[in-house]
């Protein structure tokens, strides 16, 4: 089983306050969705990020497919990290971490995604034509989107997402 990573970093010109108060509202993951992806909450949203927190929403990833996503906040440390897990939706490990660090001029944001396919041997064949571009798409807009949003920091012009795989032991 292939166990992938997308690590993605971006620094703004905002202070940490303001960085973390946007990302913490789970209502601004809309904001930074691309449209065409069709992101709509259902449930979870309509209060500030605590743990064990339950968000509800509908995606479409692709083709026009609809699909219902569930994810929990596992864990939050103000103004530092939360973490997301997926709960139910189309992965078979949605483990994202997301962190932020105040430096000089600003902030620097640091998601590191851990994710695993369904499907076995399909899902892999799948990640590197389908999965791993759409997920880079994702996270791309996300950058030039919070550049919208927030300005540009000096060095940030372009986005810094890499996705890598490890090959984990099989449990037999």
């Amino acid at each position: 089983m292939k166990i992938y990573t997308l690590k993605s970093k971006q620094r703004l010109p905002i202070p940490l306050d303001k960085a973390w108060e946007f990302l913490s509202d789970p209502a601004n993951l809309k904001v930074i969705t691309p449209d065409y992806m069709s992101f709509d909450i259902l449930s979870g949203a309509d209060r500030p990020m605590f743990e064990g927190q339950i968000i509800q929403y509908i995606v479409t990833p692709i083709a026009g497919i609809k699909t219902k996503w569930v994810t929990e906040i596992t864990h939050v440390r103000d103004k530092e990290y939360f973490v997301d897990e997926q709960r139910f939706g189309p992965y078979a490990l949605w483990h994202h971490k997301h962190f932020l660090k105040e430096i000089e001029g600003g902030v620097e944001m640091e998601d590191i995604v851990d994710y695993k396919l369904p499907m076995g041997f399909l899902g892999s064949m799948a990640h590197p034509f389908l999965v791993q571009p759409k997920l880079k798409e994702i996270f791309d807009y996300r950058h030039k989107k919070l550049i919208e949003l927030f300005g540009e920091f000096e060095d940030s012009t372009k986005p810094k997402t890499k996705i890598s795989e490890k090959e984990q032991p099989s449990s037999k």
